[in-house]
């Protein structure tokens, strides 16, 4: 078989053969410069006519650009020219070179084996001699990294250019100076890491037929993950949406979904995708299956498939599970999403990052278990995975639930619960939405970033006059006031449909003894109860891992936590609460702290770590806040001196 540089160099001119007219007298005379060039110099002597360039030829720089004709020429000169036919019947283009499988020719009656895996050694040179025009973005995290230019048309869009408006750590920003960077950069990020880790996968085992359609539709669902983000990121759906719209139950996951929609059809990119190789709408769903699980039935059943009906998903069958677990992995949490923020948020807030996970790749392996194959490690980087999920509860503890940071967040959100009614965004056939309302319409939604912030902050309309002045407040540093924090033990966890009655519940705990006047109400408190996990609340995530050893690359394997080290957590998941004041005046403040520690006596709570300073006549009452060890090792101290004394004593 002609290989493709051969083919590369049949296409270069021919050397010219030595003539008669290039005699030593003639040689002479080109030399001493008095010979006059002319193209014909006898009939033996005739300058070499350069060879036509054909169409084969001048596409091969951009082969996606070829059509039928051109893929024929190319199948002639590489020794197939009696597969023209098939390959004319079936349309194949210059675009679909780069997209073929063994499958796919063996649909099309080509055979043998061995002619197969020809033709696709003969694409693959191709496309590895070819240059994609693919574009170099300079990320501070990943270095140099390139993106297909069909990634390029998705992220030139308006839909994902809002990206660049919204902070990636929301209030955190009015807390880490640093923390200034946004979803925009993350999403490219994860993007380049998504196909990093599907391209190694592809590079490392052959077998699992990982093709190029593959590839860009995890590098699209790795980019466009995070479209449905709101104003301040997770403030918006984390706190401002269950209060604005509870009925909603609104995910931004499911709205990046909406988004990601609404950019293919608004931009016309259906056309891209399909000229780059994809096939919709089996593609379409593959993508959006990846940010946000299994589509609902009346999506699955405007695709016409054929699978089992076992298998939750749509866009790739049972085989290629592990494709599923490299943006958002629902199995363990071990995905490139977490990668990018754990470097890029480590970096801007100034937090030592202790995961690397470009060590991970170097052990990324697909195993089967049972009859799906999921992505495993090597069994040596246990310990290194836990000190990942160490390193994502760091970030929430220091960083993403910082006590300032989380009261800069409730502020916020109040201040654009009273706006909501009154804020106007147009959508789509001129009508108008609200704050809350601009997610069912995502017209409306682009246009909604933190630039509402500033909107209201700077508006001089009168029915906006509350919300503007708390956004003051947050400018001036006039914060409500931060009581105290407890948690509560594991049988008396608050549930959530008990949040909204904790305030009242914490206005009713009227300390005793009470040595002031001051009557606290239930609006005077905020209550912000955190959920503190390693990602899969009580579950241990490593349980979910499976893990390959040098011995056997094939065999999956459990280990325990047992089996790693007896100092890692007995717990992987914990309730915090946090009790903020409204009231900032100095009595206040200090009713607010004897209020918080009564109630945490009357809740069984555990003992505020400064309750003795601020209520040391109130923390003595309860019996189970009195460290035994502590008094017994009181008393023994006290023993020793007074014996110390007698022996001195008797000494003297």
């Amino acid at each position: 078989m002609t290989s493709f540089a051969g083919f590369l160099l049949s296409q270069l001119p021919a050397p010219v053969p030595p003539h008669s007219c290039f005699t030593p007298s003639r040689m002479s005379c080109l030399k001493r410069g008095r010979y006059e060039a002319s193209p014909v110099r006898g009939d033996d002597c005739v300058t070499p006519k350069k060879p036509e360039r054909n169409r084969c030829e001048e596409a091969s720089e951009d082969y996606e650009a070829w059509d039928v004709d051109d893929v024929c020429l190319f199948l002639v000169r590489q020794g197939h020219g009696e597969l023209q036919e098939a390959f004319r019947e079936n349309t194949v283009t210059g675009t679909t070179l780069k997209y073929l499988t063994e499958d796919h020719l063996k649909e099309m009656n080509i055979s043998p084996v061995g002619k197969r895996l020809q033709i696709l050694h003969s694409c693959r040179l191709l496309c590895q001699n070819s240059n994609p025009n693919m574009k170099v973005f300079n990320d501070p995290i990943h270095g140099h990294i390139e993106l297909h230019p069909l990634l390029i048309h998705i992220i030139d869009t308006p839909q994902f250019q809002r990206l660049r408006y919204i902070k990636q750590l929301g209030g955190s920003y009015y807390v880490f100076p640093g923390a200034s960077h946004n979803r925009f950069e993350h999403s490219i990020g994860v993007g380049h890491l998504a196909g990093c880790l599907v391209r190694t996968l592809h590079e490392r085992q052959p077998d699992l037929q990982i093709n190029q359609r593959d590839i860009l539709c995890v590098q699209i669902a790795g980019l466009c993950h995070d479209l449905g983000h709101g104003p301040f990121s997770h403030m918006f759906d984390g706190r401002f949406m269950p209060l604005a719209c509870p009925q909603k139950d609104f995910k931004h996951e499911a709205a990046s979904v909406k988004m990601f929609d609404y950019l293919i059809e608004s931009n016309g990119l259906e056309t891209v995708m399909k000229r780059y190789g994809l096939v919709l709408p089996e593609d379409l769903i593959f993508i959006k299956e990846q940010i946000t699980g299994p589509l609902p039935l009346e999506d699955e059943e405007r695709f016409d498939s054929s699978q089992n009906s076992s298998w939750p998903y749509v866009g790739r069958q049972e085989d290629k599970s592990f494709l599923y677990e490299i943006v958002a992995n629902k199995r363990n949490g071990i995905d490139v999403d977490k990668w990018d923020y754990f470097a890029r948020d480590c970096h801007h807030l100034g937090i030592q990052n202790n995961f690397d996970y470009k060590r991970f790749l170097k052990f990324a392996r697909v195993c089967t278990i049972g009859n799906k194959k999921h992505i495993c490690t090597r069994e040596k980087e246990v310990g290194n995975l836990y000190d990942m999920f160490h390193t994502r509860n760091c970030l929430h503890r220091r960083a993403y639930q910082h006590k300032v940071g989380n009261i800069i967040e409730t502020m916020i959100t109040d201040a654009f619960l009273k706006a909501d009614p009154h804020i106007k965004i147009e959508g789509s056939d001129g009508n108008s939405y609200t704050i809350s309302g601009s997610v069912d319409d995502m017209v409306a939604y682009t246009k909604l970033t933190d630039n509402i912030f500033h909107q209201i902050l700077y508006s001089s309309d009168p029915e906006l006059s509350k919300a503007r002045e708390i956004l003051r407040k947050v400018e001036r540093r006039q914060l409500y006031k931060y009581v105290g924090q407890t948690r509560p033990n594991a049988d008396t966890r608050i549930k959530p449909d008990e949040y909204d009655k904790l305030p009242a519940d914490l206005a009713n705990s009227i300390p005793q003894p009470s040595v002031s006047d001051i009557k606290l109400n239930p609006e005077d408190f905020i209550v912000d109860v955190i959920q503190m996990d390693y990602g899969m609340k009580e579950q241990n995530p490593i349980n979910n891992v499976r893990f390959y050893c040098k011995s056997d690359l094939t065999k999956a394997i459990k280990i325990t936590k047992d089996q790693v080290s007896q100092l890692l957590p007995e717990k992987f998941a914990e309730q915090i609460i946090r009790v903020y004041c409204k009231k900032t005046d100095d009595e206040s403040l200090e009713a607010s702290r004897r209020y918080f520690v009564q109630w945490c006596m009357n809740r069984d709570f555990f003992k505020p770590q400064d309750g003795d300073v601020v209520a040391p006549d109130m923390t003595p009452l309860k019996a189970s806040w009195v460290d035994n060890e502590d008094v017994e090792n009181d008393d023994s101290e006290h023993r020793a001196l007074v014996h110390k004394s007698r022996v001195k004593l008797f000494t003297n």
